[in-house]
């Protein structure tokens, strides 16, 4: 299978991305931010960062970017996207994921590495990992703090959107796992249909144990066992 990795301006982890994409040993091609064409890819990546400087609002300024327009479209007809970081944030504002991510409770950058549980495995980007398993992955924001309105969490929760949630190293729950103050511990969501996904955490950036941690490779293997066996969603 191939992976398109966009690069806006100011984009800083689309390598770490294409290079994840090669640790995995599948096609992958960087997709210039003023191209409508992606390259005939079957999953697009957002990567981390800070498109346009994050001026005006995270993700922003590069929600109106051409390629947007055309992952929209590739998303709405069942195509795979996931947004890392600052990915996640252009999702939301392209509203693709519902939500929003405000400044980091603490009021300060973080960059660490954080646990996250897998409160659903059964999706796309989730398949090898198992119920409940407990991933580390570092961070590295100052605007991560998820945030929706109750009775959108409550809905969230009924679809199973939401895919991954801050956790410590055993997998608790709690305020002191949360690093930015999202709300129910929220790390990372999916649209109804699953075949979009949003996550703050880095998972990129943990794809060997050089690295600190290879958890992050469960991630890209679960795409590319879900395509192989026709989990993914048909395009039209």
């Amino acid at each position: 299978m191939k992976f398109g990795v966009v690069t806006f301006p100011g984009s800083n982890c689309d390598y770490d991305a294409y290079t994840a994409i090669k640790v995995l040993g599948e096609e992958v091609e960087f997709l210039w931010h003023k191209s409508s064409d992606l390259l005939n890819s079957d999953v697009i990546i957002l990567p981390g960062g800070f498109s346009y400087g994050d001026y005006l609002r995270s993700g922003a300024i590069a929600r109106f970017s051409p390629i947007m327009k055309s992952v929209k479209e590739f998303a709405q007809s069942g195509g795979l996207v996931i947004g890392i970081c600052n990915g996640f944030q252009v999702l939301l504002e392209s509203g693709l994921l519902p939500g929003a991510l405000l400044r980091n409770a603490h009021l300060r950058f973080a960059g660490k590495y954080i646990y996250i549980k897998v409160e659903n495995n059964s999706t796309i980007f989730t398949s090898v990992c198992q119920p409940g398993e407990v991933l580390k992955i570092p961070i590295a924001h100052m605007d991560g703090n998820y945030y929706n309105f109750d009775g959108e969490i409550e809905y969230l929760k009924k679809q199973s959107q939401i895919i991954f949630r801050y956790c410590d190293k055993d997998g608790n729950i709690s305020e002191a796992g949360n690093p930015n103050g999202s709300i129910y511990n929220i790390a990372g969501i999916s649209n109804k249909e699953g075949n979009v996904i949003g996550m703050m955490p880095h998972p990129e950036r943990a794809v060997e144990n050089i690295l600190g941690s290879s958890d992050g490779l469960k991630i890209f293997e679960s795409i590319v066992k879900s395509f192989s066996k026709g989990m993914a969603i048909e395009r039209a």
